[in-house]
């Protein structure tokens, strides 16, 4: 049996560009730029898993200038400096290929390709299977009945795989021929100039008639055009050359051999620690290391007791404590357990020996018994169900992680830690496993894990404070989204009162509605069909029909809500079906998902805000997205109706801000223009249609209005010429010379948003009025969208996150002047720009006056902040 030999040659130029450029700019926390090294070693791993060499060798271009250049001067001439971002990246890819046991090589004066097609050669004669692979397609040249060469498509590990028969088969050439094709049509990639006027196609058909650059040279007279010919006869020394410079060397004087290129696998361990080094977290579990961290049986072994009866001298100040529940909806999933670790030891208390215990439930509710946590809210609140009190929370890790870079998500302690160096405990995952192999661990193990955490989050807590002061952010950490974890908790485990009833008649009156709706597009269709099947609705719209086909799909017609827009003023029955969409929406999602969640023994929702997830600092909700019902239709309204006071006799207050963005951005641009708009209490809309448009107040249309308003709100979530026009139905140049005329009549504007970008770009993050951070790393991007979308990142973040800052800020000032007047009125949800309480109505007069001004005053601005207010039975009466 014949001994198998294969030989992989990569150009290692070639692929570190292609990933470099298909992957956005990443980086890990120390700053260095990554994206260009994981995209090769995922291009790497693939090689490997899919080739299974047994001989390996990555070559390099040794400098700029090669043998060619003695040619011709200009070759490559035009090319672009390496981006530095890249250059940096170099390094770590030559250290990878070290960590994998992988050859490389790079010779003065010859190219990667040199180098690549001399060991082919070489191999193909001794009887090596030689795989090729490359960016660039100048190599497939190089194609044999022995040798395949890979050249990378879109992405960076999808490939084309080129063989004599490929080649023929796409442009009707040899291999060999691709370097005629080039000789005549040139590459401007490299700088090579052909001959002009001679493209691919006119290259490959006098190709097929001539056979090679020489030969045509030779038969000018029968080229067919004049033009042609007399190019070919002017350039005909330029396309020998051409020719010449687009010609793999087979023979440079390369020292390497084949046998030194033996690949046996690579080490393990390098690669790991080059993996976790970088943040490679995806590629160290594609190598079965559980997201960074080794096997638990690898860690350091703990000495954790598992506590029978706790005492009070185990209970002591500062403790690190975890209050362990499985599961997003922590309203629901029961507690596993409890860990605690402090000075006196690393303890395991089984959940009914702490619920059970008045010594844990005395210390948990100390408020001068500090505790370190990983989640504060989740704690509170997962405790307050078993009839505990959790006070005294002083340090919450999660929080602190999450402010220090918003952009990374944490979604357990393993994952924080692993970021600061600790490895010390093991993702959930890999503990209790996920999907259908979810269960609980034995108790051993499960104590264990429980300690680990409770000890990462003490040995967090120094690293993420120091981090905290470092950023100048120690301030927001602890005056504001600490003490906003405990409101916010607050919040959840009280819930909000749902009418059931009101919900289920509004269910009921919405499917009568699809009903009607489903009746009438029938009728205009003139037969029934299934409106929810797009391609039943396709076949309707576009063939029965007869209406302009926008875009098609690999399964037909398109039908989505974009295209449907669209055609809206095409047909009658288009505005049907998007109102039979809205409405069914509205019945499935919202009054539907509602009922699922409202507890059918208080009637009442416990939403999940999101306060550790996105990355302007705003509050989310969870089960049910509060935040997400739909206003514009007065039937999406109207669920509101549904959301009660909990006690009779009580009424719904809500209070919003009124356009706090709009405030935000006078303050943070200085705008003369927006400031004295502001300060004269003017409409904004009208007051920017004005200087738009150089009209006077009462000149002022609706549509000029509403032009202004799209901009207004353009600007603080930036916006595009694209954007505005598609808001506005104009064309993009009209859009864009709107935004000209906006930023001309507000040039304070116009100087932040250009000086926002700069600053950024110099730092690498924007910041709010209140120090939170946005971390921008697509602001170098050679991609012009993923460029073009951090900018516009970059104007709004410090808008949208003061905003959110000034919201959070007031919430904590309104618990605090509840508390001081001891009031009843609760605060029950923050959606947006609004706070929403319940109260007894005696109280509504004394929250009349005191929430908009709290509210006002919760930052001090260049401009006033103002609040509107209103009451009434239910939250869609409060408006």
């Amino acid at each position: 049996m014949t001994e198998r030999k294969k030989l992989v040659l990569v150009d290692g130029n070639s692929l570190a560009y292609r990933a470099f450029f298909a992957l956005p700019l990443l980086s890990n926390e120390k700053g260095i730029h990554t994206n260009a090294v994981y995209g090769f070693a995922m291009i790497l791993m693939k090689m490997l898993e899919d080739e299974k060499p047994t001989h390996m060798l990555v070559a390099f271009d040794a400098g700029k200038t090669t043998f060619r250049h003695s040619t011709f001067k200009e070759y490559k001439g035009g090319r672009q400096k390496t981006p530095p971002e890249l250059s940096e990246q170099m390094p770590f890819i030559r250290e990878l290929l070290d960590a994998y046991n992988i050859s490389r090589y790079e010779l003065p004066e010859y190219e990667a390709d040199d180098i690549i097609g001399t060991l082919a050669v070489s191999a193909e004669k001794d009887g090596f299977e030689v795989k090729v692979f490359s960016g660039d397609k100048d190599l497939t040249q190089l194609a044999t009945g022995k040798t395949t060469v890979a050249i990378t498509r879109k992405g960076i590990t999808d490939v084309e795989d080129y063989t004599p028969e490929h080649v023929e088969e796409k442009y009707g050439l040899t291999p060999l021929q691709i370097i005629d094709m080039k000789g005549l049509m040139g590459d401007s990639s490299d700088n090579i100039p052909g001959v002009p006027g001679v493209g691919e196609k006119t290259a490959i058909k006098l190709l097929k008639q001539f056979h090679s650059v020489e030969k045509l040279l030779d038969s000018i007279d029968e080229v067919s055009g004049k033009k042609l010919k007399e190019k070919l006869g002017e350039y005909k020394e330029q396309a020998l050359m051409s020719k010449e410079l687009a010609t793999i060397m087979t023979n440079a004087p390369i020292e390497v051999k084949l046998e030194d290129l033996d690949y046996q696998g690579f080490d393990r361990e390098q690669v790991v620690a080059i993996f976790k080094d970088l943040g490679f977290n995806t590629l160290l579990e594609r190598l079965g290391e559980e997201s960074g961290e080794t096997a638990e049986e690898d860690f350091e072994d703990i000495d954790v007791e598992t506590v029978e009866e706790i005492t009070e001298d185990m209970l002591v100040s500062p403790s690190a404590l975890v209050v362990e529940q499985i599961g997003d909806n922590y309203h629901e999933e029961p507690i596993l357990g409890f860990s605690i670790v402090n000075e006196t030891g690393l303890y395991y208390i089984p959940k009914e020996t702490a619920i059970q215990s008045e010594a844990f439930k005395s210390w948990a509710e100390d408020e001068s018994k500090k505790k370190w946590v990983f989640d504060s809210k989740r704690s509170v609140v997962a405790l307050r169900w078993q009839g505990i009190e959790l006070k005294g929370t002083e340090f919450d890790a999660l929080l602190a992680a999450y402010i220090i870079n918003p952009g990374n998500s944490y979604d357990d302690v393993a994952s924080v830690a692993k970021e600061y160096g600790l490895n010390i405990v093991s993702k959930d995952e890999a503990v209790y496993g996920k999907g259908a192999k979810h269960a609980v661990p034995a108790e051993k193990e499960l104590a264990d894990h429980l300690a680990r955490k409770a000890a990462a989050v003490n040995s967090l807590r120094d690293k993420l404070l120091h981090a905290l002061k470092e950023n100048n952010q120690l301030e927001l950490y602890e005056d504001l989204e600490l003490p906003l974890a405990l409101i916010l908790g607050e919040m959840e485990s009280m819930g909000v009162k749902v009418d059931v009833e009101r919900l289920k008649r509004m269910g009921e009156e919405l499917r009568a509605k699809l009903k009607e709706y489903e009746e009438k597009i029938h009728d205009i269709a003139g037969e029934p069909f299934n409106i929810n099947s797009p391609k039943q609705l396709g076949v309707i719209l576009f063939d029965k029909l007869g209406l302009p086909v926008v875009k098609k799909t690999k399964t037909g017609y398109s039908t989505s809500a974009d295209v449907l827009e669209k055609l809206a003023d095409k047909h009658d029955i288009v505005a049907y079906i998007l109102q039979y969409r809205q409405i069914g929406k509205l019945q499935s999602t919202y009054i539907e998902g509602l009922l699922k969640v409202t507890r059918k023994d208080s009637h009442k929702v416990h939403t999940r805000f999101n306060q550790a997830l996105t990355q302007t600092g705003r509050l989310s909700s969870t089960d049910p997205n509060l935040q997400n019902i739909p206003i514009r239709l007065e039937e999406g309204r109207k669920i509101r109706q549904a959301f009660v006071p909990s006690e009779p006799d009580w009424l719904i207050f809500a209070a919003d801000y009124s356009q706090i963005e709009l405030r935000v951005l006078a303050h943070i641009s200085k705008d003369e223009n927006l400031i004295e708009a502001f300060t004269n209490d003017m409409d904004i809309h009208t007051k920017t249609a004005m200087d738009v448009f150089h009209v006077s107040e009462d000149e002022v249309t609706q549509a000029m209005r509403r032009q202004a308003k799209a901009v207004n709100f353009g600007i603080v979530y930036g916006i595009s010429d694209y954007g505005l026009s598609q808001n506005l139905g104009i064309t993009r140049k009209e859009a864009g010379a709107f935004i000209d005329r906006y930023l001309e009549s507000f040039p304070g504007v116009k100087a932040y948003m250009e000086e926002s970008v700069q600053e950024a770009k110099q730092k690498g993050y924007v910041t709010t009025l209140m120090q939170r951070r946005r971390y921008i790393p697509e602001l170098t991007s050679r991609n012009f969208n993923l460029r073009s979308f951090a900018e516009r990142t970059a104007m709004n973040t410090p808008i949208q996150g003061s905003a959110a800052d000034i919201i959070k800020k007031a919430m904590i000032d309104m618990a605090a002047e509840l508390k001081e007047k001891n009031l009843k009125a609760r605060l029950l949800l923050q959606v947006h720009d609004e706070l929403i309480f319940e109260a007894p109505k005696e109280e509504i007069k004394i929250l009349e006056k005191l929430v908009p001004e709290v509210m006002e005053h919760a930052l001090d601005l260049d401009v006033p902040l103002k609040a509107d207010y209103a009451s009434g039975p239910s939250w869609y009466d409060a408006k």
